[in-house]
């Protein structure tokens, strides 16, 4: 991954967003970070007044262009004393929707991972872009990380992937866990939420074994686990807490547990109630 995608609209969030970015270069082997924000201005706020009775300008849109790219640069600037030496940090200012910024900046820029922050299950906060989260993860063509606001970012020396190992029966949803391994040197926690039992060690293994998962991850010496929990998504972000994992890794919808990631409340849930870290791998 050699280009990283950070959306940002100058709250706390977003701005702990892009330190973690910054920080997650020592780790990996990305060479640019752009800082995108988007900046929407619709044709009928310039031809109608607001509710205040007040026209937006010409002359104003151009001073709060003007204000964002210099909170832009002054971000460039703190991030670049953090980030691993040699990777460059860019600046966009984007007049399109956030959603849509984010998409054209993907195909554009050729990113490789995009990098939002969530505002957790706290609705009352000033960024903007966390309460974009799931329509971003939707829509995203390439691997999103959710971090947890306020989240301080610890070296990723173990990750937990979670999906239904029966289901996973060809190499390419974990040829980006693979390089991500191969990058971190992570230890990788295996695990498979049912709810019939709870099995771990060599029990869990042996039935791990049954599956193709089994030799696609075997270089990497995963540990197994396969664990009761009513409820999918808290059994997995709970097994992570437990297990003092920084970072959870979800396969692909159709090999995973978070196949409803389409569904606003499963999304919903994963974007609010992590502690750790996730990455959507596509």
């Amino acid at each position: 991954m050699k280009t990283y995608l950070v959306p940002v609209d100058f709250s706390d969030v977003s701005v702990n967003t892009a330190a973690f970015a910054a920080a997650l270069s020592h780790q990996t082997r990305v060479e640019h970070i752009v800082l995108l924000n988007a900046y929407y201005v619709s044709s009928y706020e310039t031809m109608l007044p607001n509710p205040d009775m007040v026209l937006l300008r010409e002359q104003d849109i151009a001073d709060e262009v003007l204000e964002r790219k210099n909170k832009l640069n002054a971000l460039k600037d703190d991030l670049a004393t953090k980030v691993r030496a040699g990777v460059q940090v860019s600046v966009q200012l984007s007049r399109s929707h956030l959603l849509r910024a984010v998409v054209e900046a993907v195909s554009a820029l050729h990113v490789d991972l995009v990098v939002l922050g969530s505002h957790g299950n706290h609705s009352h906060t000033d960024s903007d872009i966390g309460g974009h989260v799931v329509k971003i993860a939707k829509a995203s063509p390439v691997p999103v990380v959710v971090v947890p606001p306020h989240y301080k970012f610890e070296d990723i020396k173990r990750v937990v992937v979670a999906c239904d190992f029966k289901k996973v029966n060809d190499a390419g949803p974990v040829e980006g866990l693979k390089q991500l391994l191969d990058r971190t040197g992570s230890e990788l926690l295996a695990v498979n939420v049912g709810r019939d039992a709870e099995l771990e060690g060599a029990e869990a293994e042996a039935l791990a074994k049954q599956t193709e998962l089994y030799g696609m991850l075997q270089d990497h010496h995963p540990k197994y686990y396969y664990i009761n929990s009513p409820d999918v998504m808290n059994g997995i972000l709970q097994f992570a807490a437990d297990k003092e994992a920084r970072l959870v890794i979800a396969l692909p919808r159709k090999y995973s547990f978070f196949q409803s990631l389409m569904h606003n409340s499963i999304s919903q849930k994963l974007a609010e109630n992590s502690l750790v870290p996730v990455l959507l791998l596509k």
